[in-house]
């Protein structure tokens, strides 16, 4: 079944290109040819899909995805460029995309990634909306609210990611290695300390002030939160 995609690509051979592969694959697509249109389309939240072109006019794609993901809007987004190195795969991860394929790539790699991205949101979306409780913590998954003695949280979007898949793992050791992949969807360690920042943060505000702390350090393996 096909889905709804917003392709934002400048260059229009490209643009014609992804858009009458991804049409013949089933899919609804809907383009843009800078950064600001993108933006203002994909701010309604209605679409399953975005590939997005990092060196856009107007607004460069990077820009676009920070401002998507400070607005709340988890639609996931594969984002295309020429910038191949390390450093530059890392940035676009950094900054909220799902997947990064460098330019130039082959429809089939493309459509396999947009494949791979669907099915990963609709297994997201098909899971229950049942709260997710630990101790005194209640985890509202349909709504992303949690609270701990009926105290709001208030968390960013990545440091209830990282709450939400503790919760959904309470009582286990979760590793480096698990939280890079289900978290950050990295398939390589990045070698920063971008997960001891994110959980010490959540930490702070997930246990203090509180008499008995959840998130635990496991020493030499990851972390635990358990009640």
């Amino acid at each position: 079944m096909g889905r709804k995609i917003l392709l934002v690509e400048d260059d229009r051979e490209t643009a014609s290109y992804l858009a009458k592969g991804l049409t013949q694959e089933g899919h609804s697509v809907e383009q843009a040819d800078n950064g600001q249109d993108g933006l203002f389309r994909a701010t309604d939240g209605s679409f399953d899909l975005i590939v997005l072109d990092r060196m856009l006019p107007v607004l460069d794609g990077l820009s676009v995805l920070r401002a998507l993901r400070a607005a709340g809007i988890e639609t996931p987004v594969l984002v295309l460029s020429a910038l191949a190195s390390v450093g530059d795969r890392i940035e676009g991860l950094e900054c909220g995309s799902d997947d990064y394929l460098v330019k130039p790539f082959s429809f089939a790699e493309l459509n396999a990634r947009v494949n791979a991205l669907l099915r990963r949101r609709e297994s997201r979306v098909g899971q229950p909306d049942h709260r997710l409780s630990v101790g005194d913590l209640e985890i509202d998954p349909l709504s992303r609210t949690v609270k701990r003695a009926g105290r709001k949280l208030d968390l960013k979007p990545r440091e209830y990611l990282l709450l939400e898949y503790f919760a959904r793992n309470e009582g286990r050791v979760v590793t480096r290695t698990m939280l890079l992949e289900q978290v950050w969807d990295y398939h390589f360690d990045p070698g920063t300390n971008v997960i001891d920042v994110h959980v010490s943060r959540l930490r702070r505000k997930l246990d203090e002030g509180f008499e008995k702390p959840l998130l635990q350090t496991v020493r030499g393996a990851g972390y635990m939160l358990t009640a």
